[in-house]
Parts: structure tokens; sequence; C-alpha cells
């Protein structure tokens, strides 16, 4: 079995808790360790305004474990108390046409798989509240945006006087907005407990079982096969494949309608429904525990070698007196630069998003330039942290008069 052939490096310090050391999504109380990396920052987008203020951001480490019971992964030594989302948390990504037409697009296979039209609507995470104005402005719906970090305001929209935003970590004493469908993007990730907050969306609902639940996360089997460690950073605690979301959202009350992969395969996607009684359809795309484990140990195997070809990249480019530069001051950099431990590698990182500009990156210290700093500096190199908008600064790049080689991880 791949599981027993799978080097099991089973925490067994004693100041680990049990909590640590138990599956957040089935209670399997041993996990096998298959990756470390110490002291990274404990959060990616918050933004700093000096240079002192980014560099003594707290740090944590990342210790990922395997649950060989459902398939789960999770950071063994993550810490709830640095889970501080606020206003100045930037994630914003609608400044990018690439992104924006994939909104668009999932919004509307949304409004019209679900009849969304007229409908409340809530999203837990909401950001600074893009896709659910979009929501509510194609299918002209009425929502509810739960999100600490939400900035009421920042985005403009239509249908900004049928939204409400509140400024909360979701809870149960939100379920009086539960209505007809529940939106839940890119959260689940950053959430230890996650069965536990499933649950907790599954009470919220209590008998309404015509609502519709969605949520959206970052595919974890990508992760594992491109050895994406970029994708590994300290806020995401919890890693998901097709396998242990819908197996999560079968033990929690909820029936799996559809379970895809968008975004450049980038995104895992899952639709369901609140049933009374437990569901036990599995969808095609489940993998078996089995691939999963096969998929953990080749990444154990060969992220080592992965890792130091990036690192002789960057010095032998510092070493030819090139000048490179990262695009994309987000949490792909941030887990770029400190695992590979290259901050001092790097002098520049650019960002399309204003509200990153003139901040500095949390744990790097790097100041966040707009793009048109390109115009003069003139990289030799440019590295794309998302390779999905590649074409779209490609284009950027050209239309500023920047010759750069542009490559992507």
């Amino acid at each position: 079995m791949i599981q027993q052939q799978l080097i099991k490096n089973i925490k067994q310090n004693k100041q680990n808790s049990l909590q640590e050391s138990t599956c957040p999504n089935c209670g399997h109380h041993e996990l096998s360790i298959f990756y470390e990396v110490r002291n990274v920052p404990v959060h990616s987008c918050l933004m700093t305004s000096t240079p002192q203020q980014a560099l003594d951001f707290p740090c944590g480490d990342v210790v990922l474990g395997y649950c060989d019971r459902c398939g789960f992964i999770t950071n063994v030594a993550f810490d709830s108390k640095w889970s501080a989302y606020a206003p100045n948390y930037e994630d914003q990504q609608s400044f990018s046409p690439t992104f924006n037409k994939f909104a668009i697009d999932l919004a509307n296979h949304l409004i019209d798989k679900y009849d969304l039209h007229n409908k409340d609507i809530i999203e837990i995470g909401c950001s600074k509240g893009d896709f659910l104005l979009l929501l509510c402005e194609l299918g002209n719906n009425r929502g509810v945006g739960i999100d600490p970090s939400v900035v009421p305001g920042r985005v403009q929209s239509q249908a900004a006087d049928r939204v409400k935003f509140i400024q909360e970590y979701y809870d149960e004493h939100h379920a009086e907005y539960v209505g007809d469908f529940i939106c839940c993007r890119h959260t689940l990730e950053h959430i230890q407990p996650t069965a536990e907050f499933v649950t907790k969306v599954r009470r919220s609902i209590g008998d309404r079982t015509n609502t519709i639940v969605f949520f959206e996360i970052p595919d974890t089997i990508r992760v594992l096969q491109d050895l994406a460690f970029e994708d590994i950073y300290y806020e995401h605690c919890s890693y998901f494949t097709p396998g242990s979301l819908a197996r999560l959202f079968r033990a929690c009350g909820f029936e799996v309608i559809d379970l895809y992969r968008t975004y450049g395969e980038q995104y895992l996607l899952i639709e369901a429904r609140p049933v009374a009684t437990s569901s036990d359809k599995i969808h095609p795309l489940e993998e078996s525990i089995e691939q999963t484990a096969q998929y953990v140990q080749t990444f154990a195997t060969q992220i080592q070698n992965h890792l130091q070809k990036w690192r002789l990249h960057l010095e032998n480019l510092q070493s030819q007196g090139k000048r490179a530069v990262i695009w994309g001051s987000g949490s792909k950099c941030v887990a770029f630069l400190t695992t590979l431990d290259a901050i001092d590698l790097i002098e520049y990182v650019v960002d399309i998003n204003p509200h990153r500009h003139g901040k500095f990156i949390p744990g790097v210290g790097k100041e966040i330039m707009s793009p048109e700093f390109l115009r003069d500096y003139q990289p030799d190199q440019v590295i794309v942290m998302n390779s999905i908008y590649r074409n779209e600064i490609q284009e950027m790049l050209t239309a500023m008069g920047v010759t750069s080689e542009v490559i992507t991880l």
C-alpha cells in the first residue's frame, strides 16, 4: 500500500497539542508529515506601511500533514491566533482583465444553472465584494457579504443599493441572512476546523433544503503534481483535493451536485445541496485516497530538487549582473521568496493592484511597485507568479516598451 510506503514522520513532540495532530476533516489522530517550511510570515496580504514593519512581521511554520483516512492535508503547526483579517488585507483580483472574464463567466454559469434571478444571496468571505456585486447585478439579486476585510463602497456597482456588507467573521447568528444561495470563494482554505465550519453552514441553513451552496478553493492535486510550492503558505492551513472536499461535504449533511476545476485547472469548485439523510453519491472527479497518497509521495520525493533549481536560477541571474523582477506581490510571491530564502536575490516586485502600490510585503520588506515602474527599470527578466496571466502581462509590457524575457513558475 502506498500509504505504508509513504515515509511517515508523525509529530511526537510533546509540545504539539492533540488538535495539531488530528485531521480537522475526519478526526483521525495520525497525520503523516511530508513537507516543512520554517519561519515564514503568518500573512501574505496584510499591507504594511514601512519596510521595518514588513520585516518585523510575525512568522510561523508550515508543516504539512497528510491524513490517510480521508486524504485531507493541513498545516499542523498553524495557530489560529494569527487569523486576523482586516480592511488592510488586500487580495482583490478584479484589476486583471483575465480574472474579470473568469468571474463574469462563473457568475453567469451559476445564475443560469440555479435561476438566480431576484433571489437572496449570501457570500461568506466576500473580500472586497466584487463577486457578490456581480451576482446581484447580473441576476437582479439581493446580497449580504460577510468578511472582516470588506471595504464597503470600494467596488462601484449598479447593485450596490441591494447589497449589505458586514465586517465580521461568519457565524451561526448570520443564519437570518441565509436565503436561496450561499457562496464561499477562497475562504475555506484559510480555516483549519474545516468540518466544524461546514457543519456550521449546514446548521445555518436548517430545513431550507432548496438553498444551494457553492464553494471555490485551490486544487491541491495541481499543487502536488506541479510541485507548486508557491501555493503553500501560512494562511492557507487547509489543502483540499476533489475527493477530500466531497467527502467533507457529504459528512456534514450535503449532497454533491457538481465538482469541477477551472481557471487553468487551478481552482476546485463544488456545488452542493443540504440533505436530511447522508448521501453516498460519488462524483466522477473524486480521486481515491490511494491516489492522493501517491501524489503526496511524489511531491515529497521531488520538491527539494525543484526548490534547488529555482534557487540556482536566481543566483545565476544575480551573478551575471542581470536584473529580475517578480510580477505579482501576493501570497505566491511571499511563498516563492521565503521558501527559497531568496529575498536578497530580487530587488523589485510589481503588481497591477493600485491599492498595493507603495506598500511593503510582509516578511519580505520589498516595496510594491506599479507596472509603469518597468518602463525605466527595463529588467532582463520578469518572473510571473501565476502563468494564467502571462499573455495579459506580456501585452502590458509590450505596450510600455519593455522588452524583458517573461518566464512563469
